[in-house]
Formats: C-alpha cells, structure tokens, sequence
C-alpha cells in the first residue's frame, strides 16, 4: 500500500489542489456573490438552506481537503491494505476532488442566478458515478476501507466476490436508470433507486451468508 502511495505521489497532490480549486473560484467570484450563498436545493432545483460566503469559499473546499487526507489515512492504516489495486485506489482517490469540483461549481452558478439545471446536472452527475463505481467494484478484493464493508463480506473472501459482482451488474445497470430518470425528468424516483442499490447487495450478501452456514 505505501508503495502504492509513493507511486501516486504526484497524483495526491493534484487530487488535493482540485478539491481546493472552488476556493479560488470562490476568491475571484468574492464581490459577486452573495452574503448568504445556497448550499441545498429541493426536488424542484429551488434553494432551500444557505450558508455564510466565507464558509462556503473557505470551509467547503477545507472539510472535503480534510476527509481526503482522512481518507489516505484510514487507508494505509488498512491490514488488508496491499490489496488494494491501483485502478481502484485511483478511483477512490478521485471521488473527493469530483464532488468538491461539482459542488463548488453549481452552488457559484445557482448563487449567481445562472441558467443551470441543477437537477439535470446533479442526475448525470450521480449516474455516471454509479455507472463508474459499478465497473470498478467486481475489480475490488477484500478490504477494510475500498469495497462494500458488510460484517458478511469482511468475514468471507468467497462472500466479498459474490457480493462485489453483483452489486457492480446491479450498480452499472442502476446508473443507467438514474441516467434515463434524469432526461425524464423524475427526480424523486432516483432516490428511490438509489435506495434500491443499496439494499440489493447488502440482502444478498446477508443470504450468500445464511446459506453458507446452514452448508
């Protein structure tokens, strides 16, 4: 895992300088934004919570900077850290930098009134993220920090793989659904699917269990 790291050293830092990044938007954009700027948006893309500017161009890009580095810690602390591939490791260190960046960008075009579509946007965004992730998890093997962390997966290796193949078909054809749910226009129905995601892989891993012990 630490030669992983080192492998990736430059790719650290640059993950981290695009977490920062909204905060230099931020900085440039100062005068044009508002006191309160918006930081949760309803079903209908309308704001409904908001934050002070400094917290926003300061504080957001600092708390996703923190869990990144959180992040890298939690993970080279991991006992079954070497197996943690690359492509997998590339993915999770990129997840942080992806929102942040996203994030950023649509609450300084909301605070602004720009014609954004923050339900659309927001839909292909978290579509192609599941679409992403669920390639990439059947590639996972077991570990304590990248995978799905179930009591029946991290006790299982047979268990682990069963579960992260599954959940990367269910995952891969859920970002599709989100994807088609977006041009549709029924964001309501996305939580419901994402919801769906969810329980599929954790109840199959819990039955693969049920069933290798009554074997």
């Amino acid at each position: 895992m630490n030669n992983l790291i080192r492998e990736r050293k430059g790719m650290l830092i640059l993950s981290l300088l695009v977490i920062l990044l909204p905060m230099g938007l931020g900085l440039f954009l100062w005068n044009q934004l508002p006191d309160q700027v918006p930081i949760h948006f309803g079903l209908n893309g309308q704001a409904d919570n908001y934050a002070g500017k400094a917290f926003v161009v300061f504080g957001l890009p600092l708390l996703m900077a923190a869990l990144q580095v959180l992040l890298l810690v939690v993970t080279m602390a991991d006992p079954k850290g070497k197996n943690i591939a690359a492509k997998p490791f590339g993915l999770l260190l990129w997840i942080c930098p992806l929102v942040s960046l996203f994030c950023g960008t649509m609450t300084y075009a909301k605070a602004l009134a720009l014609p954004v579509d923050i339900n659309l946007v927001g839909g292909l965004f978290l579509g192609l993220m599941f679409l992403v992730v669920g390639n990439y998890l059947p590639k996972c093997k077991q570990t304590y920090t990248v995978g799905i962390r179930l009591p029946w997966t991290l006790a299982d290796e047979d268990n682990w793989a069963y579960t992260h193949r599954l959940a990367g078909k269910v995952w891969t054809i859920g970002g599709l659904v989100i994807l088609a749910l977006t041009f549709l226009r029924l964001p309501a129905l996305q939580f419901v699917v994402i919801l769906v995601l969810v329980l599929i892989p954790t109840a199959a891993s819990f039955l693969y269990a049920r069933r290798r012990e009554t074997k």
